[in-house]
């Protein structure tokens, strides 16, 4: 199975346990990745920049309508939900879902509807639910779910959450996870999928 797109939630905690994922990606790691981190309407637009010192890859806020490009990471704008439509990103001020915009289930549902089983989902720390909707989205739709061990999370409600809705997702700590991504994404793997 080939994967074309990755898609982080996280809430409470989330900034390190994200910065531990993204220290982990190759420069060459061409797999775009959607982020969506719970944070208030009025956060500084310093995240961008803090992430961006633990990453060998370009992160940005994407704009309405702007196309997924391989080798971005995309952070989700504050107060806006990011939604997949197709090969570009939508925003949205419709409202909070688990009293969260941006929420991880638009971006893990929307993604599911257009990636189907080339999406794989990463459900980091939170103190909420946020992300097993999505989950099981993922995973119905045939995509991979991974999960931050609870016992490791900052706050284990939202992995909790998300292993309960989504059996069978693969659960493991945060520093193995770049790791196990890129082996799932590299160029030879998807070479060996395709020739089947």
């Amino acid at each position: 199975m080939a994967f074309d797109i990755v898609v982080v939630g996280a809430s409470m905690g989330g900034a390190a346990a994200i910065g531990k994922v993204l220290e982990g990606l190759p420069t060459d790691f061409g797999t775009p990745m959607a982020v969506v981190l719970h944070r208030s309407p009025d956060s500084s637009r310093g995240l961008v920049q803090m992430l961006q010192r633990c990453c060998a890859l370009p992160i940005r806020e994407p704009n309405d309508k702007e196309p997924i490009r391989s080798g971005y990471v995309y952070l989700a704008a504050p107060d806006y939900h990011l939604m997949i439509d197709g090969d570009a990103f939508a925003l949205s001020t419709d409202a909070p879902v688990s009293y969260a915009r941006p929420s991880i289930d638009v971006l893990f549902e929307t993604a599911a509807e257009s990636y189907y089983s080339r999406v794989i989902g990463i459900v980091l720390t939170g103190a909420n639910a946020d992300g097993a909707r999505g989950a099981t989205r993922i995973r119905e739709a045939g995509g991979m779910v991974l999960i931050q061990e609870p016992q490791t999370a900052e706050s284990p409600e939202m992995p909790r959450a998300a292993m309960l809705a989504a059996p069978g997702a693969c659960v493991m700590q945060v520093a193995e996870m770049a790791a196990y991504v890129r082996g799932l994404t590299s160029p030879e793997r998807k070479q060996r999928v395709e020739s089947r």
